[in-house]
């Protein structure tokens, strides 16, 4: 029977949580509650308890506080943050510190009951491994996900498993199976569990991915390999194939995405990125719950929004065109009680989206965890309609100078990689490795950046310069298919014309003939003349 103990400053919660679960039946043992960090210190080191469930903001000692000591002293007990606040920095740093689970207050009994047997269940897992005294490829999986394996010990433990797991380049993704309904309460864990089935078997299929449960409704995956274009086509085609599986009509896949990394410990720094993209989609749906709940009590605020037109005007839209904008967005705002949680909660959720979005196309070192913690403070000061419009158009022009910060800061570099690809095509050893050597940077870092910055990968960009001079030297010479393919960079023929016709939908001869045979033919005449 695992030990559980509280720490809140609101004497209600104590008591609610603790009179409304019967413990004993549940399988564990209610072993005390504190006011605050400071009292619930003596109290962890005295009862040293399985899980701690936690408030963060209390006086003398917050939760996060008390999470730090607690996981340098007591590394085994398993932590659960409640709090009121749904803010990702706070939920941020409860991640890096390594909590189980983050969850806004109010909470039922039956949804912490379902996270306590979630996170005892984790336990009696590590209890497991531990027994066994060896590293099992899960085990390994996720110590590298941590970062608390190091390069040599995770080559000797991958080489002990007879695992292939060196490669240059490493990226995370984070599966999660959530509710189709908001309400996670409402998951069958029968459900769940043919589902994460059906998952496991899709991946087999795919033996060059390395993955793990973390879970009972979360896979961790790992991709690999030699390039980062070459990770960035086995993500896309592994997003592909998981969107179009039917895995449960009441169950959603999320998929969470990190960004591609060198070396065996990018796997770590990947793996984080995949968590916070996993924390901002969960903050997101929680606000939308609350959102959904708000509306049901306030029925006559309910508005429907085109979400989709705001985004393509926050990524096109221009700081001119903004007022006329926003005024005719929040025309649809009028009828809401401004007074009331479902404003806060709305104006909440579209700055989540609009934030996320930003972070995800523009690239700027501008922190949005911090941007979003400035917003919320603001939202909760809109009492008109004036206001919020006043609100968006300041969200509009923060976003903007991401936009053009991420815009003008590799603009030199994008024309370098360019004028490169231009002067060097014809050259069929060009690869992404020889451009960023000569340009002076990791081609992890320049396959990001382009792909980014133009919407086209480099081997695209390639493609493209080299099928365009093929075009141009089939209308302006008579140069065989064969001469061509090679001098554009290509030294089998087959493989230039399948690619040729692939990019224009023609084969080379067919594009020949519809180009202008008269000049063609005057050309081979005058030839003619001069021999």
């Amino acid at each position: 029977m695992k030990k559980v103990m509280l720490v809140d400053d609101e004497i209600l919660i104590r008591e609610s949580i603790r009179d409304s679960i019967d413990w004993k039946k549940e399988g564990f043992f209610y072993s005390g509650d504190a006011p605050d960090g400071e009292l619930a210190l003596p109290l962890i080191e005295e009862q040293v308890p399985d899980i701690l469930i936690t408030d963060i903001k209390m006086p003398f000692m917050n939760g996060l506080e008390l999470t730090s000591v607690v996981r340098q002293r007591f590394p085994d007990i398993k932590i659960i943050i409640l709090s009121g606040h749904d803010d990702f920095q706070y939920a941020q740093t409860a991640l890096r510190l390594g909590v189980e689970d983050y969850c806004l207050k109010p909470v039922s009994a039956a949804e912490l009951i379902h996270m306590l047997h979630a996170v005892s269940a984790r336990i009696d897992e590590e209890h497991r491994l531990k027994q066994k005294n060896t590293y099992t490829p899960d085990k390994l999986y996720a110590d590298l996900c941590g970062g608390l394996i190091g390069t040599g010990a995770a080559i000797e433990a991958a080489a002990q498993l007879d695992l292939m797991l060196m490669a240059p380049y490493y990226a995370a993704v984070i599966l999660s199976f959530i509710p189709s309904s908001l309400n996670e309460s409402d998951m069958d864990q029968s459900q769940v569990q043919a589902a994460e089935q059906l998952l496991v078997n899709t991946l087999i299929e795919y033996p060059e991915l390395c993955f793990f449960r973390r879970s009972r409704n979360e896979t961790v995956v790992i991709l690999k390999g030699g390039q980062p274009d070459q990770i960035s086509g086995r993500m896309d085609t592994l997003i592909q194939v998981l969107k179009h599986k039917k895995f449960h009509a009441d169950l959603q896949l999320s998929i969470s995405c990190g960004d591609i990394h060198e070396r065996l410990q990018g796997i770590h720094l990947s793996f984080q990125e995949a968590e916070d993209d996993r924390m901002f989609k969960k903050l997101s749906r929680q606000n939308k719950e609350a959102m959904i709940e708000a509306s049901i009590d306030h029925s006559p605020d309910s508005v429907l929004l085109d979400r989709n037109r705001l985004i393509d005007f926050l990524k096109l839209g221009t700081p001119q065109e903004a007022p006329g904008f926003i005024r005719q967005f929040a025309s649809g705002l009028n009828q809401i009680n401004w007074n009331s949680m479902y404003a806060y909660y709305l104006i909440n959720d579209i700055t989540l989206e609009l934030v996320q979005t930003a972070k995800l196309t523009f690239r700027s070192d501008s922190n949005p965890t911090e941007t979003m913690q400035e917003l919320q403070k603001k939202i909760q000061n809109i009492s008109r309609g004036e206001e919020c419009q006043d609100y968006f158009l300041e969200v509009f022009d923060r976003l903007w100078k991401w936009r053009s910060e991420g815009s003008g800061k590799y603009g030199e570099l994008i024309e370098k990689v360019k004028l490169y690809i231009r002067e060097n095509y014809h050259n069929d050893q060009l690869s992404l490795h020889e451009t960023s050597k000569q340009i002076g940077v990791s081609s992890s870092h320049l396959s990001k950046v382009f792909s980014q910055e133009t919407g086209q990968t480099m081997t695209e960009y390639l493609t493209a310069t080299r099928i365009g001079k093929a075009k141009e030297m089939l209308k302006t010479t008579r140069y065989k298919t064969f001469e061509i393919a090679f001098q554009v960079g290509y030294n089998d023929q087959h493989y230039f014309s399948n690619l040729f016709k692939k990019v224009t939908g023609m084969t080379p001869m067919e594009y020949r003939k519809q180009g202008h045979p008269s000049k063609l033919a005057e050309t081979s005449a005058k030839g003619g003349k001069r021999m």
